[in-house]
């Protein structure tokens, strides 16, 4: 095995993964395996379609090897669940507080689109996992989708309490009018090129509004100048640890976040922190980190006889940012 193992591949030793006292230890380094193959699972979805998707395809990405996937995942399946199922947290996060405003239901159902469709303009990938690359990935998706879908339903079948002389349409209706909107929301997921979706907003919610209110509220909606969506702290579903072409082994890690910790620590210092008693091997994660581009000696270093100041580079600040969101949740 260790003969064709590949250069990317996260080596965890359990025997040196010890939970530590300030909470780094398995549990963060499974939780970063875990983001990796999330991102990775998403990203080969988006170029091949779920359908064909297959584990090797997963952990070739990931940079992970087959043991870390499956003890994580039974199989690929469930893999791309517990990708939707992140990806839907995301998108609820947005959408769920805007329907529940306090308003009448067309504004409440108005905000939780726009909501909707920022989301999926700073975030296509995910959207693309939840709308598009369900279809294809199992039944067990396909019933979780169907479930998110009886939800969004009911919220547009609240609709018919606001019809005119409260004789709203039948309720099938809703579920024709989620399913037209998702039928345009697809076919621009699977469209090539950058799309705004943003622009919909009006004549989706003409779309929605039409069988409930009738033709001068549909019209209304489509006069309605576009909204300007609210920027988001995190735009992109890009992992950065996924772009990584390195070993991300327990140690290195632990190098990583000793520097974080204490920027400007010398080699010895980052080896105290980290518990890394071989001086050898320090310098081997020190090198392999500098050359990655993720540390910088801002020190005199040997070239004056003293001592080296390791702090990280912006990228390299990005990779212990990831890293740590991956803490575990009490």
């Amino acid at each position: 095995m260790s003969a064709t193992r590949k250069p990317r591949a996260i080596d965890i030793a359990p025997e040196r993964a010890k939970p530590e006292s300030n909470g780094f230890g398995r549990e963060r380094v499974t939780g970063v395996q875990r983001a990796r193959m999330l991102s990775a699972m998403a990203e080969v979805c988006s170029e091949r379609g779920a359908a064909n998707v297959t584990v090797a395809h997963v952990v070739e990405r990931a940079g992970v090897s087959r043991r870390t996937f499956y003890e994580l995942f039974s199989d690929r399946e469930d893999c791309f669940l517990a990708a939707f199922e992140e990806g839907l947290a995301r998108i609820t996060a947005c959408v769920l507080p805007a329907y529940e405003q306090p308003g009448k239901w067309r504004e409440r159902i108005r905000a939780s689109l726009v909501e909707l469709l920022s989301f999926l303009d700073n975030d296509p990938g995910t959207g693309r996992l939840l709308i598009v690359e369900t279809l294809g990935a199992g039944h067990r998706a396909l019933a979780r989708r169907g479930n998110v879908l009886a939800r969004v339903i009911r919220a547009v079948d609240e609709g018919r309490a606001e019809a005119r002389k409260g004789e709203g349409p039948p309720p099938l209706t809703a579920e024709g009018v989620v399913g037209g909107v998702l039928s345009v929301l697809y076919t621009r997921l699977s469209e090539k090129g950058r799309k705004s979706f943003i622009e919909l907003a009006g004549p989706l919610m003409s779309m929605v509004v039409l069988p409930y209110l009738g033709a001068t509220a549909a019209r209304k909606e489509i006069s309605r100048p576009v909204p300007k969506p609210a920027p988001r702290a995190h735009a992109s579903s890009a992992n950065p640890l996924l772009e990584l072409e390195m070993r991300l082994t327990y140690r290195t890690i632990r190098v990583l976040m000793a520097i974080a910790a204490h920027p400007g620590s010398s080699n010895r210092r980052v080896a105290q922190d980290a518990e890394v008693t071989d001086q050898g091997q320090m310098s081997k994660l020190l090198a392999r980190l500098l050359k990655l581009g993720l540390i910088v000696n801002t020190g005199a270093g040997a070239t004056r006889g003293e001592p080296n100041a390791w702090t990280l580079t912006e990228r390299g600040w990005q990779i212990q940012g990831a890293i740590a969101g991956q803490a575990p949740r009490e």
